[in-house]
């Protein structure tokens, strides 16, 4: 099988379902912000050494695949007309508590934050910083995509979380490498 099919050489693609649409439709950017997203966590991945930190990244990898392929399926189609789902796996509160759990463990390691963090902290924490607001983007586009389209909402509270831990794990990768975070003082101009 060839990895190319000149089917979108027009500026189209088609959707799980079959619908064809835009390349530059609110979905497509939604679900295209989700890849970009999945992508910096595995450059952020190949500078981090901790192993249970690995192990929870490359579950959220496999997560954003699943949010992704939901996010490229339109609701209308979720469901095949045998009345069994299209997709095999969706997210739900099970992965936001997930992440919720892993949280809480690092920030029982952290310092309370007094001020804003400037991003930074080393090279792996400074790729998950990036991360987050790579995270956020794709937060926004899905909520977007959901002023037009119904997006269900466990796929946005799930991106709004996951930005959350990975702030928190930027600050902890860099507790454990020993790279001081720079903080954002107004007073200090």
């Amino acid at each position: 099988m060839k990895i190319y099919t000149k089917t979108g050489d027009k500026g189209q693609t088609a959707l799980y379902g079959g619908t064809r649409v835009s390349k530059a439709s609110a979905r497509v950017d939604s679900y295209g912000n989700i890849d970009e997203l999945n992508s910096f966590i595995g450059i952020s991945k190949s500078h981090i050494e901790d192993e249970e930190v690995l192990k929870q990244l490359k579950k959220i990898q496999f997560d954003l695949f699943t949010v992704g392929s939901e996010a490229a399926t339109p609701v209308d189609k979720l469901m095949l007309a045998n009345g069994k789902s299209r997709l095999p796996l969706i997210i739900s509160d099970t992965e936001i508590e997930e992440l919720e759990k892993w949280m809480d463990a690092f920030e029982d390691k952290l310092e309370p934050l007094q001020y804003f963090i400037l991003p930074g902290g080393g090279k792996s924490a400074t790729f998950l910083h990036a991360a987050r607001t790579i995270c956020r983007r794709a937060e926004r586009s899905l909520v977007f995509l959901n002023e037009s389209e119904e997006v269900r909402p466990e796929l946005i509270k799930y991106l709004n979380r996951l930005s959350d831990y990975l702030f928190v794990l930027a600050r902890y990768i860099s507790k454990i490498n020993n790279e001081p975070e720079e903080y954002w003082n107004p007073n200090e101009r």
